[in-house]
């Protein structure tokens, strides 16, 4: 008996999660960063010809010589202890971290998803920025979370707008970035981050805290984690990641955390992945252990720096009047809001067909968002594509006048 026949492509059932998520604004972002004829300011994607690949290539190759029956073998889901080692050394600049209290994910997105699975039920809020990293919001979102966005200013989240959501809608978490924030920019001052503090230690809410940007400081100054403040130590999950110093597709970040919430994450993060692959765990172990991090950073934050200013001093001249764009210390992004009556999003398609493209910034909020926004990454392109391409995007932005 023969089956009927069908134009229509088979469909699986999809849960209701994912349901109308045939794509995805980051799904999006590398479709962009992959067309030659486009200048993409979409994705956060580091200029490869700054890898240190010569230092990498060296210990992939240490490690195969030295360790090569155990780096292709299974490992632990809690992470190879060298590689913790070396993540509890960083972060103990600023915060006391040992070993034990690290877990390994495969980047911080990875991380993110561990942790709403540990710590996420369904129907319960997760306050955030507002805006914040597009993909925390996907992340808490699948596990069935809703996202409350909470007032921002220059200064990071407003504490005061804060303590009044906590109250208003007793989350679950609240999820910030506090150094050089995806997709603003934007770092909390010191005053700033104690102030939440204290709002979280008064309200007795646990705090997801992501810091992959931190150490790509343009002034040579650095932040100590929330984290590191009297009393959040152990109600903070801190979030790290080597995808922007060391390689984005080495995949290799860590959590830190304190007391019985260890377990649970190893216990998620099995059901998820089982584990991290232990090769590239024990070559960013060898890699932190053999090169001078800090001085490659540096070097690549002198150059992203002339990138920001470069796109800074492009895009100030092309903005509509009233507009606003920030100016960060430190990271990968600009964030301009060109003001009521514009809509990025409806801008894309020209800006893509004159060669440049950006992220529209609604994808960022997760309530009432400002379509008039746009992210825009410095760190792909040099100055001259970058100023060449921002005229075009000017271009764009004139031939749609304020409605």
């Amino acid at each position: 008996m023969s089956l009927p026949s069908s134009s229509e492509p088979y469909r699986f059932p999809v849960a209701a999660r994912y349901a109308g998520m045939e794509s995805s604004p980051l799904k999006d972002i590398f479709a962009l960063a992959a067309r030659t004829d486009v200048v993409s300011f979409a994705g956060g994607i580091p200029d490869p010809e700054l890898f240190d690949l010569e230092d990498i290539a060296a210990s992939y190759e240490w490690v195969l010589a030295n360790q090569g029956h155990r780096a292709l073998q299974y490992g632990v889901s809690e992470g190879e202890v060298e590689l913790r080692e070396q993540a509890a050394r960083r972060l103990s600049r600023d915060l006391p971290t040992d070993s034990s209290q690290i877990r390994v994910t495969s980047g911080s997105q990875e991380g993110l998803f561990v942790v709403a699975q540990a710590m996420l039920e369904p129907g319960d809020v997760v306050l955030v920025e507002s805006p914040t990293y597009l993909a925390a919001v996907q992340a808490f979102a699948v596990h069935g979370a809703r996202m409350i966005g909470v007032e921002t200013d220059d200064d990071g989240v407003v504490p005061e707008a804060l303590e009044e959501a906590i109250r208003t809608h007793h989350p679950r978490m609240v999820y910030l970035i506090p150094t050089f924030q995806n997709p603003t920019g934007r770092t909390m001052p010191v005053a700033r981050r104690q102030a939440v503090a204290d709002v979280l230690l008064r309200t007795d809410v646990p705090l997801i805290e992501d810091d992959p940007y931190g150490a790509l400081s343009f002034t040579g100054g650095t932040w100590a984690p929330i984290a590191a403040l009297p009393g959040m130590s152990e109600r903070t999950l801190l979030l790290n990641s080597m995808s922007k110093l060391m390689s984005p597709g080495v995949r290799i970040g860590w959590m830190r955390a304190e007391g019985p919430i260890l377990n649970t994450l190893a216990v998620a993060k099995a059901a998820i992945s089982m584990q991290s692959s232990v090769v590239d765990q024990l070559t960013v172990a060898r890699y932190l252990d053999s090169v001078d991090l800090d001085a490659h950073v540096a070097r690549v934050s002198a150059v992203y720096r002339e990138r920001r200013d470069a796109m800074a001093a492009a895009i100030a001249p092309v903005l509509p009047a009233g507009a606003h764009v920030t100016h960060p210390d430190g990271g990968m992004f600009l964030w301009a809001a060109l003001g009521e009556g514009y809509d990025a999003q409806v801008m894309l398609a020209e800006a893509v067909s004159a060669g440049v493209a950006y992220l529209p910034g609604w994808s960022f909020f997760a309530d009432d968002p400002d379509r008039s926004t746009m992210r825009l990454s410095f760190v792909t392109h040099a100055p001259a594509v970058i100023e060449d391409a921002i005229g075009r995007l000017g271009e764009v932005i004139a031939q749609h006048p304020r409605r």
